[in-house]
């Protein structure tokens, strides 16, 4: 993946690189120039030469041979100085050419790095996005687990409050009916000795009764034999 701090380069680096791989051959036409140069210079120099040694000499022959020759030098070092213009001139158009074919190389693989550096990114922001997507679902059902569990743990202690009132109660009517239980209890114990009591009573009056029969039987059996 480029880094967006390694993907640009300087605009300066990569034009100078080209160019000086462009100008390899730059001493070669250097010299060329020079010489061309020198060649210029000496026909004018020649001619200069020419036009005053006729001025010295002033013949009429000498003056037409000289200004001949001094025409002739101008043109030649015209033409030379006009082929070394053209020439410069058309280096310099390859030289802006190579330039601009560098400078557009270098703005297409800027761009292109650029295109994956903002497509790497924007896979990571959705990545990113995606991801705090989940986690918020995660975050709002855990929030809702939690909100059940705190509903589930009111009811729980809601229910665990009324079992406590029921045994609460149950305890108290435990109690209530234990307390009944004893005073029946207590009751039944009276009641049974009140029934030994009774049947004791009855025992003596049943004896008593019989008791008076007897007499009063043997009375009778005795008025009768008499």
């Amino acid at each position: 993946m480029t880094s967006p701090s390694a993907a640009p380069a300087t605009p300066d680096s990569t034009p100078d690189a080209t160019a000086v791989g462009s100008s390899a051959p730059r001493p070669s036409r250097k010299r060329q120039r020079s010489a061309r140069v020198a060649v210029a210079v000496g026909c004018l120099t020649l001619a200069a030469v020419a036009v005053l040694g006729a001025f010295l000499s002033g013949s009429f022959a000498a003056a037409t041979t000289s200004a001949v020759v001094a025409f002739v030098l101008g043109a030649a070092a015209t033409k030379i100085t006009h082929s070394e213009v053209l020439d410069t001139r058309r280096l310099a158009a390859k030289d802006r050419a190579q330039q601009a074919q560098a400078y557009r190389v270098l703005t297409e693989e800027r761009v292109e790095e650029q295109a994956v550096y903002v497509a790497e990114t924007s896979g990571r922001l959705a990545r990113h996005e995606a991801t705090i997507g989940r986690l918020e679902k995660r975050l709002a059902d855990a929030a809702a687990e939690v909100s059940a569990s705190h509903q589930a743990l009111d009811a729980e202690r809601e229910r665990h409050e009324s079992l406590r009132r029921d045994h609460d109660l149950v305890v108290r009517e435990r109690d209530r009916m234990g307390g009944r239980l004893e005073e029946a209890e207590e009751r039944a114990a009276l009641a049974v000795v009140r029934v030994a009591e009774l049947e004791q009573e009855l025992d003596v009056a049943l004896a008593e009764l019989r008791a008076a029969h007897v007499p009063h039987q043997s009375t009778g059996t005795h008025r009768k034999h008499a």
